[in-house]
């Protein structure tokens, strides 16, 4: 920093301080110059991007006011929102503490090694200032003498560790710029002419930081061109944050910036030459938040246009906005050449059996897990599965369907469907009626149909025909005992249950969420069982068996139906859309290979 700052001019600013990292706590002060008479501040409730209601202001204690030398009255008017009375003339400061304990991308983290904080957790909101520049000091202290810090926001006026004033045009700028404080490995790159730099928290020794930075600016640059062509992307600059952990995994897309967290042993390693399956993960997950810099965060659902921070926002539009940001993030890592076609045809068939195995899929259309976000996606229970589909994989499919329709027809493609909403969307903001639009000017006929069928009704999406169209048969596989049955455990030294799905043998047999499998009964005698390959093992080719399970300290004795398990998993149909009836589990097999050669050399192809 100079030695003489610029004057901050700001109509906000806060100061955040490491004030006690043993006690996980941020001091802040925030000082508003010109203060309303009744000046009304408010913590946000949510994160966009994460869709649930997360009670930051659980976290804010010791909210003060004073005016010159004089304490200021503060009023509570609800769970996240306070009043000062004051005298408009004076500057206003507010000192507060916020505790900060959370390892996840969503809120906030401090402790004697590290730093994190999305503004939403940390900023109060000034009411009447929203849209006036703000501005924001990181300081540093004696503990964190050897940290740094790394950002997306603007810097006004910084050392050479990343310590000081950084500013931003508005509130919603602010807190869409999350910051990491620690010492942590950086490096950086240029992807179409913009400067990329990625920070990591918490690697080993053995982490390959160089294949880290050549495969990210990999997939920057394959964006890039998806997007923009030739055209600059609209950010001046981007920041990688990843914290790597012990075992953990997402990530939560900002305008200019990412943060993510993956395990600590899915980072490359120097000295391998073949990427793991968690390296590939991260990979997609890289891919999956660099690719919603356009679509979600500038292309956007038109609900978004004004977000309200002290409430749910609702769209229905999340199957778009996720589904097809999770069809291209394995999609541009083919293009990037960081996986093969058997790779991609790997991830594609995970993706199609997770949703066939959610019973939720025939319940709840996509459109309306997008807008159940709130209470169902984001409040997982035992049940979610019989009752919803995650719009992410969904989604992804539908998006899959409308990439292969439009490429069977030769008109268009769902590239040039993307490129064609990112150019005409007024202001970035979309609806699903300029979806339509485009789909029909760019494809030559309505896709109204699909539209309806694939995103507004529970019927299967016609996978197989499609797929069939391009040498790809999907085959009925044998199903794991655990989707067999029904059901989603853990495995220790019983077998603990934690979904049963629905129309299964399991639940037939009244197993329920939270039952302890202890043993079974079969031929006369009783076997301890600990996980699923022990009912296997002792159950063999009877069948009924007998499941004594622990409820509540009681031991029930459950007639469990095998045969119906069996039956589970001997389905042979096609996913056709003449065939309404599906297998639980496939895998995609090559019955064209030039066929398959031709789907993938056009779709996949850079």
């Amino acid at each position: 920093m100079s030695p003489t700052r610029p004057t901050d001019t700001a109509a906000v600013r806060y100061r955040v301080e490491p004030a006690d990292l043993h006690a996980h706590l941020f001091h802040i002060t925030l000082t508003i110059p010109r203060p309303q008479e009744q000046q009304e501040v408010s913590l946000p409730v949510w994160i966009p991007g994460s869709y649930l209601v997360r009670e930051f202001s659980k976290n804010l204690q010791d909210l003060q006011a004073t005016q010159g030398r004089r304490r200021t009255p503060v009023t509570q008017l609800d769970k996240h929102r306070w009043l000062i009375r004051c005298n408009p003339g004076k500057p206003l400061v507010l000192t507060y503490s916020v505790s900060a304990y959370d390892t996840s991308v969503r809120t906030a983290w401090l402790d004697a090694s590290r730093g994190f904080f999305n503004g939403t957790s940390l900023c109060l909101r000034v009411e009447g200032c929203q849209q006036q520049p703000h501005s924001i000091e990181i300081a540093s202290t004696p503990a964190t003498a050897q940290w740094s810090v790394a950002t997306g926001l603007g810097a006004i006026d910084v050392d050479q560790r990343g310590f000081g004033l950084y500013g931003a045009a508005n509130y919603e700028e602010l807190v869409d710029s999350p910051f990491e404080l620690g010492i942590f490995w950086t490096g950086r790159f240029t992807a179409a002419g913009v400067s990329h730099r990625f920070v990591v928290a918490g690697a080993a020794p053995s982490f390959d930081g160089k294949r880290l930075l050549a495969d990210t600016q990999k997939i920057c640059e394959t964006a890039i061109a998806f997007w923009n062509c030739k055209a600059r992307p609209p950010f001046r600059s981007y920041v990688f944050m990843l914290n790597a952990v012990g075992d953990g995994y997402g990530g939560l897309e900002h305008r200019n910036s990412t943060a993510l967290i993956c395990g600590r042993r899915d980072l490359p390693r120097m000295g391998e030459k073949r990427a793991s399956d968690g390296y590939t993960t991260l990979l997609g997950l890289i891919s999956h938040e660099y690719f919603h810099t356009w679509n979600v965060k500038r292309l956007r659902p038109a609900e978004f246009a004004s977000l309200d921070f002290g409430r749910e926002n609702y769209t229905g539009q999340l199957w778009f906005f996720e589904g097809f940001t999770s069809y291209y993030d394995d999609l541009l890592l083919r293009r990037a050449g960081l996986i093969d076609d058997a790779t991609y045809l790997k991830l594609l068939t995970k993706t199609i059996n997770q949703v066939l195995q959610t019973p939720g899929r025939k319940v709840q259309t996509v459109a309306q897990a997008s807008f159940d976000a709130w209470v169902k996606y984001y409040r997982q229970d035992e049940n979610t599965p019989n009752t919803t589909v995650s719009y992410y994989t969904k989604g992804a499919l539908v998006a899959l369907c409308l990439d292969m329709a439009l490429r069977s027809e030769g008109k268009a493609t769902l590239d040039d469907v993307m490129r064609g909403l990112w150019q005409r969307c007024p202001g970035g903001l979309m609806n699903e009626d300029h979806l339509r639009a485009v789909l029909r000017e760019l494809g030559g006929r309505s896709f109204d149909a699909e539209i309806e069928q694939w995103v507004h009704s529970t019927a299967e999406l016609p996978l197989g025909d499609l797929l069939e169209k391009n040498g790809v048969r999907l085959k009925a596989e044998s199903a794991q005992l655990a989707q067999r049955l029904g059901i989603r455990v853990q495995e220790s030294h019983s077998i603990q249950v934690k979904t049963v799905l629905r129309g299964g043998a399991a639940e037939k047999a009244g197993m329920a969420a939270g039952d302890e499998w202890l043993a079974v009964e079969c031929g006369g005698s009783a076997w301890r069982v600990s996980k699923l390959d022990d009912v296997a093992f002792y159950s063999g080719t009877a069948k009924a068996v007998t499941a004594m399970v622990a409820r509540d300290g009681c031991i029930l004795r459950l007639a469990l139906d095998m045969a119906v398990a069996g039956q589970a998993g001997a389905k042979t149909r096609k996913l056709r859309s003449s065939k309404p009836e599906v297998p639980d589990t496939v895998s995609l097999a090559v019955a064209d290979t030039a066929a398959v050669a031709r789907w993938l050399s056009t779709t996949l192809g850079a």
